[in-house]
């Protein structure tokens, strides 16, 4: 969670955490610390670390008036005395508080040492049973900012000499270099991956460019995420983005986040007018201070929130601007760090802060979908398994109703609060992790429910969503719209999926063709007022990442059939057809396979049934004829120019092109390949939507 720079910087820098204990022994009491390497202290020296050095992570000599490091960087050195410690409290012989956590010290975002605030970290001991079974859970190292979670039996049994910093591994001695070292041999990963340390001052915006930046973020991005607690990032960002100087490195890191998804939210005519430059060359600043950031803050062995959100925040905009096999690499580091800070496990449970749990649970719920958009597109199937985590949802709750010090938790609202978007989607994944994901011998596969039975359980967590949220809705709220545009289409597109492959198998009759034909233009109907919106046009940038290929396939082959549709709604389809390629111009510019054989399709239908009232040929099917006869010159030199390839039955043709791309024709062998930027799960809404812990909607 993010804070004001300044107030997050005192409180580290006027004490260092002591050790964070391990449940179930008291917590050890605080004691100052001259900072990790530093020199041997001059008789006049002080007894701890400037406050400057403490935030830059750099070693100090301690001297007075000013230590060597300040006066070589020019800087103010300020040493502030840190607190004294806490008295060691007894422990108490009542059977009920046997076995509970004692609270061990942290400091709250935003406060100062002062408002030091103590949390019980919860766990489970030991039954004793015939068999002897360990705990559920393991427990939480917490302190400082940071935190790790533990669940091995060699850790636990280290009792409370175990410190928080030892476990994950502070910065200084992370940036420290060994005699005749380099960066690189500290951490070697990130810096093969990204480059080693490097300041990164002059890619900080001016603070002008930064409240923009910041504004939006909050308009564009925030209100489909929400990982970050707004009010206080905002003092954050307007704090650090007037001295850029002053950023500690984790907050350097949610800063360029920040500012690479407000450019990857905004148009190019957006970025033109506020920044004077184009969006394209924005992109690459902030993607690359972002990834640096990252290296600087020794992202790979990080237990700091800050850094954990960060990260996140840079993944979902990149799923669209990397290829899929690295995206898949770089999600599966984030879970790996969330594992290691105990984001799978329910900050409740572990006794922490209801801010805390409340933050926690929102980034888990943001990881989860990536993590299941990025195994689906890379043919790796998933990497959290259904049965490896219990964290709960976030409340229903505004961002007001929170704060890092509360002592209480937050009353839930009964209707929409600012987290509708993100607790309907949280709502239909958990319906499909747990009711469509079943283990086996082998790890985790996905099994659908027969048609019947999914047709209920869909139906039951549609009632579900309708009561508890989308009656709530206010249509004139732009969120609100696309909230009930996005679950409509969902729940239908659900349904879609499930009989598909009959469709594509060619093993169904004209009564159930219709049928799905009605599912399918209800997702187009929904897809084409989400356009038709411009209250929405700020969330361009979530609502291009999923358009229904379902829908759009179902259409296009029934549109290929002689006779299917009446004049009436063969006129009427063809009009959607239109608003789908006005609306989704990639399809024309996408050079995938998919893109390809959708094209084939469309061209395929076009000529078995044209619409009646039709005088001219349109512009999506004049671009197609165009790239059709490209493709053959290219594959048959000796066909001249404007000759297509001779087809005498368009419905076949049409299919035989799917039949091509889709393999085996039951969604587990799609043959995608071409445009790094498309995946096979574009191909599968739902499997987009919903895989297999929850939606890939940021």
């Amino acid at each position: 969670m993010a804070s004001p720079a300044g107030s997050q910087s005192q409180s580290q820098s006027q004490s260092r955490p002591g050790p964070v204990t391990i449940a179930p022994a008291l917590s050890k009491p605080s004691t100052p610390s001259a900072g990790h390497g530093s020199p041997s202290p001059h008789p006049n020296a002080m007894p701890y670390t400037c406050q400057t050095c403490v935030r830059r992570k750099v070693k100090c000599d301690r001297t007075t008036p000013i230590c060597s490091s300040c006066a070589r960087s020019k800087l103010e050195c300020l040493y502030r005395a840190p607190p004294p410690p806490r008295p060691r409290r007894r422990k108490r012989d009542d059977e009920h508080v046997r076995g509970h956590v004692a609270p061990g010290e942290r400091v709250l975002y935003g406060n100062s040492a002062e408002e030091v605030a103590s949390s019980s970290h919860k766990t489970e001991e030991e039954t004793p049973q015939s068999n002897v079974r360990t705990a559920k859970i393991g427990t939480l190292l917490a302190g400082d900012g940071r935190s790790r979670y533990i669940d091995s039996r060699l850790w636990l049994d280290a009792g409370d000499e175990v410190d928080v910093r030892e476990m994950s591994g502070h910065e200084e001695d992370d940036q420290s270099v060994p005699a005749g070292g380099t960066p690189l041999a500290q951490d070697p990963i990130s810096c093969a991956l990204l480059g080693v340390s490097q300041n990164l001052f002059t890619y900080h915006p001016s603070h002008e460019e930064a409240m923009k930046l910041w504004a939006a973020y909050v308009q564009n991005v925030e209100p489909l995420c929400k990982v970050l607690h707004i009010p206080t990032t905002a003092r954050m960002v307007e704090t650090v983005s007037r001295q850029p100087a002053s950023a500690s490195k984790p907050y350097e890191c949610l800063l360029f986040s920040i500012y690479h998804f407000a450019i990857f939210s905004m148009t190019d005519d957006d970025c033109v007018r506020e920044f004077g430059q184009l969006r394209t060359v924005l992109l690459d600043k902030y993607q690359f201070a972002v990834r640096q950031a990252l290296v600087n803050a020794s992202w790979l062995k990080t237990t700091e929130m800050v850094v954990m959100q960060a990260y996140v925040l840079f993944l979902i905009p990149m799923r669209s601007q990397i290829d899929h096999h690295t995206f898949w690499i770089m999600t599966g580091v984030a879970v790996r760090i969330a594992q290691r800070m105990g984001l799978h496990r329910d900050g409740e449970s572990l006794g922490l802060s209801p801010f805390d749990v409340q933050m926690r649970r929102r980034l888990w719920w943001q990881l989860l979908p990536l993590d299941g958009y990025a195994g689906q597109f890379s043919g790796t199937g998933i990497a959290i398994t259904p049965n490896s985590w219990d964290t709960k949802q976030p409340s229903n709750i505004n961002d007001d109703q929170i704060y890092p010090s509360m002592m209480h938790w937050p009353e839930e609202q009964k209707g929409a609060s600012e987290m509708i978007f993100c607790l309907t989607r949280a709502e239909l994944s958990n319906f499909y992790t747990r009711t469509g994901v079943k283990m086996k011998d082998i790890g985790p596969t996905i099994e659908l429910r027969d048609s019947a039975e999914l047709d209920r359980l869909i139906d039951q967590v549609e009632d579900i969503i309708e009561s508890k949220y989308l009656r709530y809705c206010d249509i004139v709220t732009p969120l609100h719209f696309l909230t009930l545009a996005v679950v409509r289409s969902a729940t239908n597109a659900v349904r879609l999926r499930n009989r598909i492959p009959t469709l594509i198998k060619r093993t169904i009759g004209d009564e159930e063709r219709r049928a799905l034909c009605v599912l399918a233009q209800k997702i187009l109907d929904s897809d084409s007022a989400i356009y038709r919106n411009p209250s929405i046009n700020k969330f361009q940038w979530q609502i291009k990442s999923f358009f229904l290929w379902d829908a759009l396939i179902c259409i296009l082959t029934s549109l290929a059939k002689p006779g299917f549709f009446a004049p009436a709604e063969l006129n009427m389809t063809w009009s959607k057809m239109v608003d789908v390629y006005t609306n989704h111009p990639e399809i024309l510019e996408g050079k995938g396979a998919f893109h390809v054989a959708v094209g084939k399709v469309t061209l395929e239908a076009w000529k078995a049934n044209p619409p009646s009232d039709s005088t001219q040929e349109p512009a999506f099917i004049t671009m197609l004829h165009s790239q059709r006869r490209r493709i053959n010159a290219a594959k048959h030199p000796e066909v001249l120019t404007g000759q297509t390839t001779p087809s005498n039955d368009g419905p076949v043709e049409a299919m035989s092109s799917l039949d091509a791309l889709f393999g085996s024709l039951d969604g587990t062998d799609l043959n995608f390949d071409g445009d790094p930027n498309y995946s096979a799960a574009d191909w599968m809404f739902w499997d987009q939507f919903s895989q297999p812990h929850g939606p890939s909607l940021g």
